[in-house]
């Protein structure tokens, strides 16, 4: 456990102002694309400047981590750089645990008669879900439940920091442009969400790939079963799965708040 460094290494406004101006610079980056290539939408040319400022985030974290947080091996402290067993071990934890509680979901869909099984999955289909698993996964959880986490409890200790984490990990997502019930709905699971993904990582020792595969696993597979394993509703309950009409959020609705609950309950233990 490091101790804190100096009052003058780390401030609030550098955490609250690092990943935004990283962002801006990948966006900014990314404007001259939509010249070079007329073909491409806007959210095509929006999500490059997201891989350029994903690898800006990888370029200059070691070095942030090295000036303000004192540490030596900067990859190891954010849990990427772990013993290769014990980081499949963790993944493979995390993305069974985003299995079950996609399988609870399934379910209950099955037999309220909400939804039908299909089972049909395009190879496209599948690559895209593969995507979402390890790119989507790995970029947030680095980013939440690895750098801000870690500044966060540098700055307003362990126990507080994660509960700020999961509050900074909700409102930063879309919620809000939602209506006011479904919005309130789909922020409250997604503070229980960034709870859920952080007691796994205490629970795995610190290394993230168990996170990993818990957040990937819950926004690729869902991703896979609305792209054609089973059949959703596009005017299912709210309430039970969650706002977005024909493409549903379950975090946001009773079943999703069940059961990240559920995992918070049995993970309760790493609270402390």
């Amino acid at each position: 456990m490091i101790q804190p460094p100096p009052r003058s290494t780390l401030h609030w406004w550098g955490t609250l102002f690092y990943v935004p101006v990283l962002y801006g610079l990948g966006w900014l980056s990314a404007r001259p694309l939509a010249l070079i290539f007329p073909q491409w939408r806007p959210d095509q040319v929006n999500l490059a400047g997201v891989v350029v400022a994903l690898l800006l985030l990888l370029l200059t974290l070691p070095w942030r981590l090295r000036r303000s947080w004192g540490v030596e091996h900067p990859w190891q402290k954010l849990g990427i750089v772990v013993p290769a067993a014990a980081g499949l071990r963790a993944f493979l934890r995390g993305f069974l645990k985003a299995a079950a509680l996609l399988f609870g979901v399934v379910v209950v869909l099955l037999l309220s008669g909400q939804s039908q099984w299909q089972g049909q999955l395009t190879a496209g289909q599948l690559l895209n879900a593969i995507a979402l698993l390890l790119g989507l996964g790995f970029a947030e959880e680095l980013l939440f439940r690895g750098w801000l986490w870690g500044e966060l409890e540098l700055l307003a200790g362990r126990q507080q920091a994660i509960g700020l984490q999961a509050a900074f990990f909700a409102l930063v997502h879309p919620w809000y442009q939602l209506p006011a019930i479904e919005a309130i709905g789909l922020l409250v699971g997604l503070a229980l969400l960034g709870l859920a993904l952080a007691l796994q990582r205490r629970a795995d020792q610190g290394a993230l790939w168990g996170s990993v595969g818990l957040h990937g696993g819950l926004v690729g597979g869902w991703f896979a079963l609305q792209s054609g394993l089973i059949s959703v509703p596009a005017t299912g309950p709210v309430w039970l799965l969650g706002p977005g009409g024909a493409n549903p959020n379950p975090i946001g609705g009773l079943l999703g708040w069940v059961g990240l609950a559920g995992l918070i309950l049995v993970r309760r233990r790493w609270w402390r």
